[in-house]
């Protein structure tokens, strides 16, 4: 009877509703037009910086192989969240299923414990360029690029499994509805009628040291990449290296900054829901948007690179229109 009782209580949710944003046409409408902005401009920025790197040799270096990946992750990660909620806001549903939460949820962790990882590498990546120059060719040679950038990629959805396993193993029976836009763990603890005391644990534990270990990893990087940058007598010389990194360290900084405030504390019901909503538009939302603006707007290598094709395609353009005038 107990066991049934349970298997009852767990089926009791078919489907949950996202109570993400206000029940208000004109709000909605305009919510849907800044986040369709948001989603486009994701798509191509981190479009061009892949078709760039790829085509361009002169990008062919571990630290533009790892940036095309972090470019492709970003558009996993945000196509994950962003077209349920465009498609429900077109069909005036909030709606979606057990199943398809399930998925959404796994996913989103995945590939955000995977850009954890990826950030890190890549600011061990800069931290071998600038204090071990002369070992960089031998250290991040394309088998270790590439071990490195498979291991995040496994870790990430080893870590994933772990939470969304133990999530959707509770019990869903009090309430179905969801206090954000997408369906994520600490919003689901929220509205699950079981002890989520374990949950909550797991998520500290093995969510902390994930994510502290890339962090830690990070800041030991760029703790030894400052104090080599300092030692350079030359001011532009100190300028050049900085500006190889710089960017990197902002995105860092707004990824880990968000992260922790999300997951990384007690889940407490009487949080504000003005709250609750927001940080998680920043890390899912607007910080994959930044990426590749705050990557190419500081990269004067990757802005001629970009400059160059942009001249020779339009350049080819002008010659093909003017054959075919001539013909």
């Amino acid at each position: 009877n107990v066991l049934k009782l349970k298997m009852k209580n767990q089926s009791a949710v078919k489907e949950f509703i996202l109570l993400g944003f206000p029940d208000v046409p004109s709000i909605k409408m305009t919510i849907f037009v800044l986040f369709l902005v948001f989603y486009v401009s994701t798509l191509i920025g981190n479009m061009i910086i892949i078709i760039t790197t790829a085509i361009n040799s002169q990008l062919h270096t571990p630290m533009y192989f790892f940036l095309s990946n972090l470019s492709f992750l970003e558009i996993l990660y945000i196509s994950v969240t962003i077209p349920k909620m465009l498609v429900n806001v077109l069909l005036k549903s909030n709606s979606i299923s057990f199943m398809v939460c399930a998925a959404q949820t796994f996913l989103f962790i995945a590939l955000g414990s995977i850009e954890c990882t990826l950030l890190a590498v890549m600011a061990y990546d800069r931290y071998v360029a600038i204090c071990n120059p002369l070992q960089y060719i031998v250290v991040m040679d394309i088998t270790s690029c590439l071990s490195l950038v498979c291991s995040s990629w496994v870790s990430g959805f080893l870590n994933s499994m772990i939470h969304t396993v133990l999530t959707f193993n509770l019990h869903f029976c009090s309430s179905n509805k969801i206090n954000q836009f997408f369906c994520d763990i600490p919003p689901l603890l929220k509205v699950s009628c079981s002890n989520t005391a374990i949950n909550e644990l797991v998520l500290f534990i093995v969510g902390g040291i994930y994510g502290f270990g890339s962090f830690i990893t990070t800041l030991i990087s760029y703790l030894h990449i400052i104090s080599t940058i300092l030692k350079i007598k030359s001011k532009e010389g100190q300028r050049k290296a900085f500006s190889t990194c710089a960017s990197h360290l902002i995105v860092v900084t707004l990824f880990f900054g968000t992260s922790f405030s999300a997951y990384l504390k007690p889940t407490t019901r009487e949080e504000s829901q003005e709250q609750e909503k927001l940080v998680p538009v920043f890390y899912a939302v607007i910080t994959p948007t930044l990426n590749p603006i705050i990557y190419t707007l500081r990269n004067k290598e990757f802005n001629n690179v970009l400059r160059k094709m942009c001249r020779m395609i339009f350049a080819d353009n002008t010659y093909s229109n003017k054959e075919i005038k001539r013909s």
